[in-house]
């Protein structure tokens, strides 16, 4: 396969972005949490960790709100603000190269939604590339510090939302409880039917809700056919499930 090949865009019904120069390609758990975030319209939106810029963009779609989208690779950085610059959003997408810890030390703007897929594998073997490891693992920004700038700069009726590998996510929600986080809905996601969960989406407030609203969602069946749950859930974005 040629190098111009592999280099083509990703193509969302609403959008097109390119993801090759960032530590981090598009992928199914940003799809899948940029979707099942729920959208109220009715405030500024931030995306920690933005990557290729996939989940801000999907923000901005499903949307009127302003999205910052904040990323500290450069190489990540230049390839967010191009495909921000070129998007149907453009006058509502503001990406910003920064450590997220130095930014919510001096930020003064409060938010009403915050989206990340952040880093993690805490205990996963580290990568050789410097790059990728950066953005799959905590080393750079770990769960305590991510929950405590969130909690610096979230609305007080604001929601957090974000995707973790299933079993990691049970030391990050002890680490969101210390900072006042607590979780209110969540969808647990399972590559197959019938297989263990390897994802979970986490909505998260600083209101503690008497019940979290918990919800299931299978990729494939065992024949490895797409669910129709799936389908439905990716119908309006991707194309080619129609």
């Amino acid at each position: 396969m040629s190098k111009k090949s592999d280099a083509r865009p990703f193509h969302l019904k609403q959008f097109s972005l390119h993801h090759h120069q960032s530590s981090m390609k598009v992928g199914t758990d940003s799809l899948t949490l940029g979707i099942w975030t729920q959208i109220k319209n009715s405030g500024r939106i931030l995306d920690v960790g933005t990557g290729s810029g996939i989940l801000a963009l999907l923000m901005a779609a499903r949307s009127d709100d302003f999205v910052d989208a904040i990323e500290l690779d450069e190489a990540s950085f230049a390839e967010a603000s191009n495909n921000f610059v070129n998007s149907p959003y453009a006058d509502r997408l503001r990406a910003i190269h920064d450590n997220f810890n130095l930014y919510t030390s001096r930020c003064n703007q409060k938010y009403e939604l915050i989206v990340s897929n952040p880093p993690f594998f805490i205990n996963d073997m580290r990568s050789l590339d410097l790059t990728r490891n950066n953005a799959r693992h905590g080393d750079s920004l770990n769960y305590s510090e991510l929950c405590e700038g969130v909690g610096q700069i979230l609305n007080l009726d604001g929601r957090f939302c974000l995707v973790l590998p299933y079993n990691e996510s049970k030391f990050f929600i002890v680490t969101a409880r210390k900072n006042k986080l607590h979780v209110n809905r969540q969808m647990i996601v399972f590559p197959k039917r019938g297989a263990q969960p390897n994802r979970i989406c986490l909505e998260l407030s600083f209101t503690k809700s008497m019940e979290i609203k918990s919800e299931k969602f299978i990729i494939r069946e065992e024949n490895n056919q797409f669910t129709e749950q799936y389908i439905h859930f990716f119908k309006d974005f991707l194309i080619g499930l129609d």
